[in-house]
């Protein structure tokens, strides 16, 4: 069993942005979502666990073991793929792949070369690994970006915004390979779209402004709203009038009319119905409590 320790870890940017705020949280084995809207300060999370900036102050431990005094304790075991990664032009899959496993450390040439065509195949990209990576679509390149992560057998693995811009059957298949990749090691999924989370995590945490807001199990976190959601259409000008008088938590146009959600404890007005909550209903009650 892995396990990731982060104790009161703060970090205060030159310009004064204070980007983590006294954060604490315990990961151990499996996927872990961690939720917030873009600029939340998920990325410099990230970023300060993969060793790429230092905290202001707190304490990162791996498996017990301090990693800040000595990088490579997380390094060796570490993969990352962040939001945007950038390749060599006109380098193929398998060449780049096979480049990126020496520098991991994986000198064998039979070790690497498995390694590589092992990975490839399951990421799906082995019919294609003699085409140039920067050719890939997107979806490709995400997969490719896995790929590399899973190199030299990592025991922690952190994706950034993974499935941002992919398309639907791409989305699919990316969630599923990470699914399967993360029964046996630390899978941190840093998004700011809730069905990821939803789909993927057993345990999750919401963060905004540098804090960690709530963190738990998806489906018992939702099931705190159970009986306190309301919904109702009604036209883009009604809006204004029911903000003023009521705890909306979201709005969506659907077919032209807008759907509102409402969060109380009874009937918050006529025409509302009673609506099973999910986690986007969780999510936007948090971050407007936390607003307050």
């Amino acid at each position: 069993m892995n396990q990731l320790e982060i104790c009161t870890l703060s970090k205060t940017y030159p310009n004064g942005v204070k980007a983590l705020n006294d954060i604490s949280i315990t990961i151990n084995n499996g996927m872990f979502g961690l939720l917030g809207p873009n600029g939340a300060g998920k990325s410099s999370l990230m970023r300060t666990l993969a060793m790429l900036q230092e905290a202001g102050s707190g304490e990162i431990l791996f498996n017990g073991q301090a990693v800040q005094k000595n990088p490579e304790a997380i390094r060796s075991v570490l993969g990352y793929l962040p939001q945007e990664f950038g390749v060599y032009p006109k380098v193929s899959a398998l060449e780049l792949l096979d480049h990126i496993a020496v520098l991991k450390g994986i000198t064998d040439y039979g070790q690497r070369k498995e390694q590589v065509n092992f990975l490839l195949q399951q990421t799906n990209l082995y019919e294609h690994r003699k085409k140039a990576v920067h050719s890939y679509s997107g979806g490709m390149k995400q997969r490719f970006g896995i790929a590399q992560a899973l190199l030299g057998d990592p025991k922690l693995i952190i994706v950034d915004e993974p499935t941002a811009g992919l398309d639907p059957e791409e989305r699919n298949r990316f969630l599923n390979l990470l699914s399967e990749i993360g029964e046996n090691i630390i899978v941190i999924l840093s998004t700011h779209l809730v069905d990821d989370v939803l789909e993927l995590c057993p345990q999750m945490a919401i963060m905004n402004q540098g804090k960690i807001l709530v963190q738990g199990n998806p489906v018992l976190l939702t099931a705190s709203l159970k009986g306190k959601i309301w919904c109702k259409k009604i036209t883009k000008s009604e809006l204004p009038q029911y903000q003023e008088k009521l705890n909306i938590i979201s709005s969506k146009l659907i077919a032209g009319e807008t759907l509102i959600h409402v969060k109380a404890d009874e009937l918050p007005a006529a025409g509302f119905e009673s609506t099973i909550p999910n986690l986007e209903d969780f999510y936007f009650t948090t971050l407007k409590t936390f607003k307050k």
